[in-house]
């Protein structure tokens, strides 16, 4: 009975962790010369679509970062990533009364020696919302995000791109 019961909890084991894998997207995030400024991930936990954005080589300050609503990156400025990610067609930022939209992020900080870490929750939205046929790009912007202003939050150029792929 024991050797059983072993091995149907090592299944139940192995089959949460291949459902973890199946709905994980990770991409790094290229400046338009190719240089690494950031590597992304997205994965469903609970409840929630979890964002993790860690900085590499960034110069220090505070960048704004978007989820766009075109999973394609054509340097050097990145407009081919559309838009932002906004698919209730609401306002920009966190602290618009109007309330904001899914492609709004914090704000990411990069210390002196380049590094920074963004994490965010995204409620009630499942990494399948992100899944359409291109994916979606996470764009890192020159200027911190205002959490306000309409439709950018005021983040300035586009300088660092990358494409989370739909989750397989």
């Amino acid at each position: 009975m024991k050797p059983l019961i072993c091995a149907i909890l090592l299944a139940g084991i192995a089959c949460a962790a291949a459902e973890a894998q199946v709905s994980t997207s990770i991409t790094d995030v290229v400046r338009a010369d190719g240089r690494l400024a950031a590597r992304a991930m997205a994965f469903y936990d609970l409840g929630a679509l979890q964002v993790r954005v860690q900085a590499q080589g960034l110069a220090a300050g505070t960048y704004g970062v978007h989820f766009h609503a075109v999973g394609r990156c054509d340097g050097p400025d990145f407009e081919s990533a559309g838009p932002h990610w906004n698919p209730a067609g609401r306002q920009h930022g966190s602290l618009n009364p109007q309330g904001h939209h899914l492609g709004d992020l914090p704000n990411l900080v990069v210390e002196a020696d380049g590094g920074g870490r963004l994490e965010a929750a995204l409620a009630d939205t499942p990494i399948s919302a992100l899944a359409d046929a291109d994916g979606t790009a996470v764009v890192i912007h020159a200027a911190p995000d205002d959490y306000r202003t309409d439709p950018s939050g005021n983040s300035g150029a586009r300088i660092a791109c990358g494409v989370l792929a739909p989750p397989r």
